[in-house]
């Protein structure tokens, strides 16, 4: 879904790092994690893809929090534009995808 090349790591913002932790208290760790649950979930985020294709992924990391996290795929690598802990409506998408595809 994100390419035909599987991404080759992260590429961050110091900004987008900052902003993720001040606002939502979710380190780089946190967010990277995600990406390794093996029920990820990644879309298409239309509404907000007029300059460049950006994507929202849903996933749990190492201490299994639920994150929502927008991201774009740049030279190869993902960069996380921001994460932060999913909604209450977001965990339930989540959690019932799982449950479909069981």
């Amino acid at each position: 879904m994100i390419s035909q090349k599987k991404p080759k790591g992260f590429d961050w913002n110091k900004g987008n790092i900052d902003k993720n932790y001040q606002k939502h208290n979710i380190t780089p760790k946190e967010s990277e994690e995600a990406f390794l649950d093996t029920n990820l979930k990644i879309i298409k985020d239309v509404k907000h893809s007029q300059n460049e294709s950006r994507l929202i992924a849903i996933g749990k990391n190492f201490k299994e929090k639920t994150l929502f996290i927008i991201f774009t795929v740049r030279n190869n690598k993902i960069r996380i534009i921001s994460a932060r802990l999913a909604n209450k409506k977001e965990r339930e998408k989540y959690e019932k995808a799982i449950k479909k595809n069981s």
